[in-house]
């Protein structure tokens, strides 16, 4: 198989409610609509919105019923995230369903957007699935894509496509844009970033392939978005360059240099100086600035 369709919903979602029946009507409008519809990507933490007080075990109930959709729809469906609750931890986790309803695998976001995102850990595994006859994935969420090692962790593990769930509701997500264009580009592979409308996010979801070019962007709209992945195509761009040009993925597994930032005694030496990763205390004005 050289093409596999996928649908990121970017919904009108409410904060701190239960969204799954919404978001169950969208999944099933979908695949009754295209019935080659072969996965459904949601965003970030698409059924509660960002309350940690929802957390749950997994396997869970919200995750169960994630899982019988998948099922009664015959789809790959990518949760998007819920907060999973383990002993007295909370982890920002996406959990990948096969169309038989199998959890697949689940990835814990590794960079939680902190000094904000308080009270969750940070996951410590980098996680990507094959799909028998059609090719490599990567999950990544969110504030990850700003670090790009993560990015690049992936598709050194073989991803060809990185599915990006996301949550922004903030003035950077033109920043995150760009972000995402730039990963697909050094990283030659396909970016699904799929966000929030509504009250929870600004959407301006964006799909972008193996060249940095823009296949899709959204507006702030509910909006369903369909594309086909054309792996025949980002291998050709992987072994030949897009448009014929650079082959960076080549570049960089025939390096010659190992970089210092990754070195211990050097990784912190500027960086230092910064001071701790907390939340900005503000200006505070004197008697002269009132």
């Amino acid at each position: 198989m050289s093409t596999f369709m996928i649908a990121g919903l970017q919904l009108n979602l409410v904060n701190n409610e239960d969204n799954f029946y919404r978001i169950q009507q969208q999944v099933v409008a979908a695949k009754n609509r295209f019935a080659q519809l072969d996965m459904v990507v949601l965003s970030e933490l698409a059924t509660f919105g960002a309350a940690p007080r929802y957390a749950q075990p997994m396997p869970g109930d919200a995750e169960q019923r994630y899982c019988q959709l998948a099922r009664e729809c015959n789809i790959y469906l990518v949760t998007g995230s819920l907060y999973q609750r383990i002993d007295d931890k909370i982890y920002n986790t996406c959990s990948v369903i096969d169309p038989s309803g199998e959890v697949i695998c689940r990835y814990q976001k590794i960079y939680p957007f902190l000094p904000y995102e308080t009270g969750i850990s940070s996951g410590n595994e980098f996680t990507t699935f094959n799909i028998p006859g059609v090719g490599c994935f990567g999950i990544s969420i969110c504030y990850d894509m700003w670090f790009p090692e993560t990015i690049r962790a992936l598709c050194y593990q073989g991803a060809e496509v990185i599915i990006h769930p996301t949550l922004t509701n903030t003035i950077d997500r033109d920043v995150e844009l760009s972000i995402c264009r730039a990963n697909a580009a050094t990283n030659q592979c396909y970016m699904v970033d799929i966000n929030a409308a509504g009250e929870m996010a600004v959407g301006k979801s964006i799909i972008v392939g193996p060249g940095g070019e823009v296949i899709h962007q959204a507006d702030t709209n509910q909006e369903l978005i369909l594309f086909e992945v054309d792996f025949d195509y980002i291998r050709r761009v992987r072994e030949q360059g897009w448009q014929g040009l650079g082959q960076p993925l080549k570049s960089f597994r025939d390096k010659q240099i190992e970089f210092p930032q990754y070195h211990k005694k050097l990784s912190a030496s500027a960086l230092s100086k910064l001071g701790p990763l907390q939340k900005s205390q503000g200006r505070v004005l004197d008697s002269s600035e009132n």
